[in-house]
């Protein structure tokens, strides 16, 4: 199944290692499963994973992002005529429609729903894509 997480999951993966979304993420490495992204995508992860304010171990970081890079899927996306409420997340949404991702896994799915435009993507969040992969 091809999937793409909002920064927001990777941040909940690194702040609790045994919570939902680490267990999500753990199940998709394990059960095979593609991470999508591209290098809008990658940057904000870096960018966001990195902030002084988190303080995360650089290491826990660079594992992280390395995992998703070497067992996911980089997608050329093409632009989507839809207007989010953060401009910034639209890279998701791209990245999701071109790749044919199953769902994208946000803890905002707020941040998905359409000011102008539509789009077909899934949104669940990180429980519900636990439930996704297990059915």
């Amino acid at each position: 199944m091809r999937l793409v997480v909002d920064t927001n999951v990777l941040v909940s993966v690194l702040l609790n290692l045994s919570g939902v979304p680490a267990r999500l993420l753990e199940r998709i490495q394990a059960g095979g499963h593609a991470l999508l992204f591209d290098d809008r995508i990658t940057d904000e992860y870096h960018r966001v994973l990195n902030r002084p304010e988190f303080a995360f171990s650089p290491g826990a970081v660079a594992e992280l992002l390395l995992a998703i890079q070497s067992s996911g899927l980089e997608v050329n996306a093409l632009p989507l005529e839809v207007r989010l409420p953060d401009s910034d997340d639209l890279a998701f949404l791209e990245v999701a429609a071109a790749g044919a991702a199953a769902a994208l896994i946000t803890g905002n799915a707020r941040h998905f729903v359409p000011v102008q435009g539509a789009h077909g993507i899934q949104v669940v969040s990180p429980r519900e894509a636990l439930d996704l992969l297990a059915g």
